[in-house]
């Protein structure tokens, strides 16, 4: 009876067999290519371009005529993108939306970085995204990102990922001066003016130079990319860790990485559109989004109505409106879930926690305190995606945040939940959420291919 009736959690390892394991690990290596290709948003839209093409998308336009089978990707300014694929069933049925978002937390640049002090170059930063700024000192740092000179050309910035670049760092103080720090609180030690990036300390021979270390600088830059110091003003650029994925563990399981969250649901979301992309009867998009970390505002974020104009052209397509599409359309918003970690047990409630290597997470609400700022999803829409799984055999647990009053946080759901459109969190564990390394299990990875593979084929 207890067997019958009872609910109990199992691992993956408790459920799956040597051969899947083995897929497990070799798609986790796919995915760690993907993630050190992808460490901004500029890069994975990039990459995203790269896969879809292989896999016989084609650009889409506005206006663009559509055909059943055909495969479609939209790249909005190359900050955001879309890949669907248009179904052979009437458009009435609807459209399986899966959304991730590609923007991790790291260190944007300042419009006017550059200073010296002290006979020594830095450049100053604006945090990004919800960090904890005590863990950004003292990493080993990579800058990436765009620069729009002033006759107009664009130039791609990417520095220390190679071995033989240099890297950047942010210092900290000694133990042996620290003491008035230590015994800040920890979110007050490192104040966000002082995550300023260490980039330069030989001086020019111009003895009439202010600022010799500064003007070596900008002389290096000038040589390597055209730039002068007003070209800062037109910049995105940022800094980000400079470690690559590597396993962890002494059995390999885990994955360490940066910007996991929100990659690790990014990669499967998109993989698994293109391998149900085959004659599929459902009409499927696959969407990676920017500015989750901030809001999901501005036009390449999930508050821009970009979708709902996506909408309207498929609807347009099936002689439907776009009210009626959006109405029997569902989504899985793919978003990162934080893992119970034992040296934090008071952060967590342990029946509702999520746990490494227990399978993908479903979020059914996220938000904070009384649920405010959440999409909760509704008892039949959570329903229907439980035999979803099912029906594929995909290992899943149900999870809350953290304890109910100690913190919270959102996704993309709700902006998507907006629109009339049946909306569930769902994707991979990570533990260290939003540090500079974060940490998930390859098995965990592996169920959200799966599950994001059933969300679309499931009849």
């Amino acid at each position: 009876m207890e067997k019958q009736l009872s609910y109990k959690r199992k691992s993956v390892y408790e459920q799956i067999g040597p051969e899947e394991l083995d897929r497990a690990f070799a798609y986790a290596e796919e995915y760690k290519t993907f993630l050190d290709a992808s460490k901004t948003e500029r890069e994975a839209v990039k990459q995203a371009v790269r896969l879809a093409r292989e896999n016989g998308f084609v650009p889409f336009h506005f206006g663009d005529k559509l055909q059943a089978g055909g495969r479609y990707y939209y790249d909005n300014r190359g900050k955001n993108f879309f890949a669907f694929v248009v179904g052979t069933e009437p458009m009435e049925c609807g459209v399986r939306i899966t959304a991730a978002h590609i923007d991790s937390p790291r260190l944007d640049l300042k419009p006017n970085p550059l200073y010296e002090e002290s006979h020594l170059a830095y450049l100053k930063t604006h945090y990004y995204g919800g960090i904890r700024k005590y863990q950004w000192p003292t990493v080993p740092l990579a800058l990436h990102g765009t620069v729009v000179l002033r006759d107009g050309t664009s130039v791609e910035v990417c520095i220390g990922e190679d071995e033989k670049d240099p890297l950047f760092y942010i210092t900290d103080l000694l133990p042996h001066l620290g003491r008035a720090d230590d015994a800040k609180p920890l979110g007050t030690a490192i104040p966000a003016e002082k995550l300023n990036l260490l980039v330069g300390s030989i001086p020019v021979a111009d003895e009439d130079a202010d600022d010799k270390c500064k003007e070596n600088v900008l002389r290096i830059l000038n040589e390597k990319y055209g730039m002068t110091e007003e070209d800062f003003l037109s910049a995105e650029l940022c800094a980000v860790p400079a470690e690559k994925a590597r396993d962890v563990g002494l059995d390999r399981s885990m994955v360490g990485g940066y910007g996991h969250d929100d990659r690790v649901c990014a990669y499967p979301a998109l993989r698994a559109l293109f391998e149900c992309a085959e004659n599929s009867r459902h009409t499927l998009m696959c969407i990676l989004a920017d500015k989750e970390e901030i809001g999901s505002d501005g036009v390449t974020g999930m508050q821009c109505d970009l979708l709902v104009d996506l909408l309207d052209e498929l609807a347009r397509y099936g002689n439907l409106s776009g009210a009626a599409l959006r109405e029997r359309s569902c989504c899985i918003s793919s978003d990162v879930a934080a893992v119970l970690d034992p040296n934090f047990p008071d952060a967590f409630e342990k029946r509702n926690a999520t746990l490494l290597a227990y399978g993908v997470t479903m979020n059914k609400y996220t938000g904070a305190g009384g649920k405010s700022g959440t999409n909760d999803a509704s008892a039949e829409y959570v329903g229907w995606v439980r035999r979803a799984m099912a029906s594929e055999n995909v290992i899943w647990q149900l999870a809350e945040l953290g304890k109910t009053d100690v913190g919270g946080g959102g996704t993309v759901a709700k902006f998507i939940a907006r629109h009339n459109i049946s909306t569930v969190d769902m994707g991979v564990g990570v533990l260290s959420m939003h540090s500079p390394y974060e940490l998930i299990a390859k098995v965990d990875l592996w169920e959200a291919h799966k599950a994001f593979c059933a969300f679309n084929r499931f009849e």
